[in-house]
């Protein structure tokens, strides 16, 4: 019996009993009324009267009356350029020691403000995490091994008085002393700045390991699993690692991911899905019978939800100026929102550019459901990422593809458009083009009734190509965006789908030569 890890393993049950869940409605009341006296004599508080705020009834209202919605541009421009340049009290007390590189799929890099406040936070979530494996039924020995986290490169730059880095590398930079012992790959190969070099350091070490448990973005964890497996001669990662019992997903939908994961594994891994975004890690999964995270509403992020609907979204995927933003009591089950958030990194009512939706209201549990700029509504299609998702797995099922990408693009052709997708796939042996056609225009058709009118009106068909899925990891490093907390773009605007689409043409074209 592994005694260390029994003791481990009762210390984190006895923990996980006693510190209950907290009632969001109330939990989320303490961390706006916190949230506001902290930040009440900074820049951004003097001039939003945050003291007029706390003196309300109604707390909320007040807040929601006084403050606008920001996107990134929007606070950047007039209230976080200062805070880069160094300048304290702005948004939040002191100045930030940190800024996390965004790594979105645009060419253009966020600079997002990481606060002691909230590097204590995603400290606490992750301590939540750890203790919600008491849920999960793991033996004694799992509370021993080693967790490997891919993420982004701990070789922080320093500028302006500053580190700068993307948040996972931030987090891993700042891992508490007590887990250093558990972390792989380590701190030597963590900072490794080209991936691919990291990946391959990785590989080379990885029968050294006993690795419990992985973190990561799944499509660069499949790739990183698919080189130790291909460089140590394996037929499947557990002959390597072969106490590897836990998953811990975050970033995109697992779902396509599934197929292809479960044949790299080789026996059952539990998934633990997690919602770390760059500005703050927002919710995780607690509970092994349900897929849904709940959301960590005592833990330094206020909440807001916006229905999401076309009245309520801009073209260009932001909120518009007056809507009306619910709180968490407010809200109901299986409705898309999108997401807002004010934190203690001196967020307020930012667009984090997520919406969401409530599988349990009353345990604040939800799932990710997509990005505002993936929601289509070109001549009323209104097709959120999430419907695009469950699509994409109808084809897999039907044509036994793994579509592990896809992204999509409403195209002009003289007055009306088509919808031109691109499937990455695994393997495009089972590809039918014509058949795929038909089939995803039916799936939409008749799980989306607006797209459905649409396609009687400007939406005059779609087109569907597929390529290899390594297509839209080559275009992530093409953009210098592999690895770490990249997402490939679900839905492309007409200049970058202009773009990928000369990549395409490209690839093929050095194909060839090589041919």
């Amino acid at each position: 019996m592994a005694i260390i890890g029994e003791l481990i393993k009762r210390a984190i049950e006895l923990s996980h009993n006693i510190i209950s869940n907290p009632d969001p409605v109330s939990a989320q009341r303490e961390v706006l009324t916190d949230l506001l006296e902290k930040a009440r004599d900074t820049s951004f508080g003097r001039a939003y009267n945050f003291k007029d705020i706390l003196s309300g009834t109604d707390l909320h209202e007040a807040f929601a009356s006084a403050v606008p919605y920001h996107d990134y541009d929007r606070i950047y421009d007039k209230w976080w350029k200062d805070v880069y340049e160094g300048q304290t009290d702005i948004t939040w007390p002191g100045k930030a020691d940190y800024f996390a590189l965004s790594s979105g799929t645009t060419s253009s890099t966020k600079y997002i403000p990481v606060t002691g406040d909230m590097l204590t936070s995603i400290r606490n979530a992750g301590i939540k995490q750890v203790l919600s494996m008491a849920e999960f039924d793991l033996p004694s020995s799992f509370f021993q091994k080693e967790v490997l986290m891919l993420g982004s490169s701990t070789r922080l730059k320093e500028v302006k008085g500053h580190l700068e880095g993307e948040i996972s590398g931030i987090s891993a930079y700042n891992i508490p002393f007590w887990f250093k012992g558990f972390y792989r790959p380590g701190p030597e190969i963590s900072a490794i700045d080209n991936w691919d070099e990291r990946v391959e350091q990785i590989a080379i070490k990885a029968p050294e390991w006993d690795i419990g448990g992985l973190s990561g973005i799944p499509s660069w964890i499949e790739l990183m699993l698919k080189k130790v497996i291909e460089h140590n001669k394996v037929k499947d990662i557990h002959e390597v690692w072969p106490n590897l019992e836990v998953y811990t997903s975050g970033g995109v939908s697992y779902g396509p991911y599934k197929k292809s994961l479960d044949k790299i594994f080789g026996k059952p891994v539990i998934i633990v899905d997690t919602y770390l975004a760059s500005e703050g890690y927002l919710a995780t999964q607690i509970r092994k019978d349900t897929d849904a995270m709940a959301l960590l509403t005592n833990n330094g992020v206020y909440f807001e939800f916006i229905p999401l609907s076309p009245e309520n979204i801009n073209d260009d995927g932001t909120v518009a100026e007056n809507v009306k933003s619910l709180t968490i009591d407010q809200v109901e089950e299986d409705t898309d929102y999108i997401l807002i958030i004010s934190t203690v990194a001196g967020a307020w009512r930012y667009m984090i550019g997520d919406t969401i939706k409530f599988t349990d209201k009353k345990k604040a549990e939800i799932k990710i459901t997509g990005r505002t700029k993936s929601y289509m509504n070109v001549v009323g299609s209104q097709l959120s990422e999430f419907q695009m998702i469950k699509a994409m797995e109808e084809l897999e099922s039907k044509y036994d593809l793994d579509i592990l990408e896809f992204t999509v693009s409403a195209v002009r052709h003289g007055e009306d458009y088509k919808h031109h997708w691109y499937l990455g796939c695994k393997e495009m042996s089972g590809f039918d083009q014509a058949g795929m056609t038909e089939q995803l225009d039916r799936i939409l058709q008749e799980n989306n009734k607006n797209y459905k009118v649409a396609r009687t009106k400007a939406l005059k068909g779609l087109e569907v190509n597929a390529v290899p899925a390594k297509v839209f990891y080559d275009w992530a490093e093409a953009k210098k965006k592999k690895g770490g907390q990249t997402k490939v773009p679900k839905v492309m605007q007409e200049e970058m789908f202009e773009e990928w689409e000369e990549f395409i043409s490209n690839q093929a074209r050095e194909q060839l030569q090589i041919k």
